[in-house]
């Protein structure tokens, strides 16, 4: 079941909550690195949980996580990795944890040789599930294909974020994601 069909299925309370992500974030381009590493994190740290879960504690992941600063969180050292791990606003999970600092370092060294996360990604693009997968398994930590996928699809890189007949597919096209672009940049 599509992401659009099962907002319609929840809760009143989490289809709000998943309402704003769906209409306004999900599927969309994003610009900034420290937001995609941001989605990056959140979908890590998704894994094995409900969306509804990361959404709900998103705030808190961002005051933990120093706003997503990738440069901050990737000096982080044994003393902000048992600060994460108390923080009851966030998934304590250390394997979690120590994949934020490292791959927020991963990106340090990225944004050195392509200029940015961004545009590191659209040198990739495009590029199919699979080989996406095994370039982020390469480079990153705690990647598999189901965190690939919905960060990708999530932030526009691979399409399926919205069903064509979603009330916000034709926002989304209007952004030219990189999924509708058919050659590499």
């Amino acid at each position: 079941m599509s992401y659009c069909k099962a907002i319609l299925q929840m809760k009143e309370a989490d289809k709000a909550l998943h309402k704003k992500y769906h209409d306004k974030l999900y599927g969309f381009p994003i610009e900034s690195d420290d937001e995609l590493f941001c989605r990056f994190i959140l979908e890590i740290n998704q894994a094995g949980l409900s969306w509804s879960t990361i959404l709900k504690k998103e705030t808190a992941f961002r005051k933990a996580y120093s706003h997503f600063n990738i440069k901050k969180v990737a000096a982080y050292h044994d003393k902000d990795r048992e600060r994460l791990l108390q923080d009851t606003g966030i998934i304590r999970n250390r394997l979690k944890i120590n994949a934020a600092i490292e791959n927020a370092k991963a990106i340090l060294c990225l944004q050195k040789q392509f200029g940015s996360f961004k545009k590191w990604l659209d040198e990739q693009h495009p590029l199919s599930k699979a080989e996406w997968s095994k370039v982020f398994k390469k480079t990153f930590k705690f990647t598999g294909g189901e965190i690939v996928n919905e960060f990708l699809m999530s932030t526009g890189y691979l399409p399926g974020a919205h069903d064509k007949d979603c009330t916000i597919y034709n926002n989304v096209l209007k952004t030219n994601p990189a999924w509708n672009q058919k050659t590499k940049k």
